[in-house]
């Protein structure tokens, strides 16, 4: 898998402030930071499920 280096990330900020402009940046940064926070909570939620199940079946595995 590619990794990202500290040139290609400034390079990428730099076409996002021609694109965008300065005024714009903060808040597409902020949203991206927002969606990024949701989704690890929508992770976290998912594994919390499926950890859930996995303890009752065993529980029920236990009991026969």
């Amino acid at each position: 898998m590619a990794q990202i280096g500290v040139p290609s990330l400034i390079l990428i900020l730099v076409v996002a402030l021609l694109i965008f402009g300065p005024s714009k940046l903060p808040e597409i940064g902020k949203a991206a930071g927002n969606s990024l926070k949701e989704f690890k909570n929508a992770t976290k939620g998912i594994m919390g499920d499926a950890e859930e199940n996995t303890d009752k079946k065993d529980k029920t595995t236990k009991l026969e």
